[in-house]
């Protein structure tokens, strides 16, 4: 059987995108046809799924995941589940990822999705579009499927043929900021918040923790919700990550939470910051470019464990002065960050 999804996972690119619809940013099951064995919300959990043999509840075997019962009566419009899946991030869906991990004989056959783009929650007169067409499942497995439209979706629908569980369901895809509504608001944002738009590119080491976790909402509930690296042998280099801002923003205040991180906390980090107004870089040009120009934002500041720290009269002067469209957090030598927040008023 499967262990994990990290340890199953093939070099795909939508993978490296954001889960628009994960329970950690909100996402939600809002209905299904049939969780009989298995609820629906299941499938939204950040984590990996488990088996754990021999437990059993009421109806039957645990399983971590959502799985209907057995179909009897396949008679058209009755010859498949669904389940409504509200997204935490509404977006730009690049690609799923239906995992039937430890589903082995009791997976659907097929699958399909639909989206639509609504205020509340859908209804039957909701329209729907198909953004995946029935294809095939296999059991104990990812099945990953790039996604080709480029609307922006706040719900999608996934129907299983005929029957059976599906472990975990990934939306990954892209925040589209609404750029014009956040700089008619002439507030001040955090302006690399997923919620928001923001975007991380990439990291130099993400052992872990993802690099994704950095920019979530809320503070993190445990050590395994933060952006981890391993640690150092070498030459004392530092660890970075790299953020699109959702807007380019001027910078006021910044916050470094090592929540959780109490043994393993970095000593120290920087953070400087990018402007690229074509805004179109990405993850090679921050490893192979010499030509980008980094301001520095935050000197060196030393950390505390497990501890929300708070710069404002730190941060350099001039800096705070200019607008930045990326952010990268040094951290010396490693070592886990829970969140970063980049405060600062979108530039006009």
């Amino acid at each position: 059987m499967n262990a994990t999804l990290d340890s199953r996972r093939p070099a795909v690119s939508f993978l490296e995108l954001i889960d628009l619809a994960s329970a950690k940013v909100g996402g939600k099951t809002l209905a299904s046809s049939d969780d009989f064995f298995a609820p629906m919300e299941n499938m939204l959990k950040p984590e990996p799924a488990i088996f754990i043999p021999g437990k059993y509840v009421d109806t039957g075997k645990w399983m971590d995941g959502w799985e209907s019962r057995r179909k009897r009566n396949l008679r058209p419009g009755h010859d498949h589940d669904w389940c409504i899946v509200e997204l935490g991030l509404p977006g730009i869906v690049r690609g799923l990822n239906v995992d039937t991990a430890f589903f082995t004989g009791n997976y659907p056959e097929y699958c399909a999705v639909d989206a639509c783009h609504s205020e509340g929650k859908p209804g039957p007169k909701t329209a729907w579009t198909e953004i995946l067409t029935k294809s095939r499942l296999q059991g104990d497995s990812i099945n990953l499927f790039p996604i080709g439209n480029d609307r922006v979706w706040t719900h999608l629908r996934l129907r299983t043929f005929p029957d059976g569980g599906i472990a975990r369901f990934r939306v990954h895809g892209e925040v589209v900021p609404d750029t014009k509504k956040l700089r008619a608001s002439k507030k001040t944002i955090d302006l690399v918040a997923a919620e928001n738009g923001g975007v991380v590119v990439t990291a130099n080491d993400m052992h872990y923790g993802s690099k994704d976790n950095l920019i979530f909402p809320g503070r993190a509930k445990t050590m395994g919700e933060g952006w981890e690296t391993r640690r150092k042998r070498g030459p004392v280099t530092p660890d970075w990550i790299v953020i699109k801002t959702a807007i380019a923003g001027k910078i006021s205040k910044i916050e470094v939470d090592t929540n959780y991180f109490k043994g393993n906390y970095p000593e120290s980090c920087s953070i400087e910051g990018c402007r690229y107004p074509s805004r179109d870089l990405v993850a090679a040009d921050f490893r192979d470019r010499t030509d980008l120009k980094w301001v520095e934002i935050l000197p060196r500041t030393k950390l505390r464990a497990h501890t929300q720290h708070h710069f404002g009269k730190e941060l350099n002067a001039a800096a705070t002065a200019l607008a930045f469209d990326y952010i990268r957090l040094n951290i010396y030598p490693d070592g886990g960050i829970s969140r970063l927040r980049i405060f600062g008023t979108p530039s006009a």
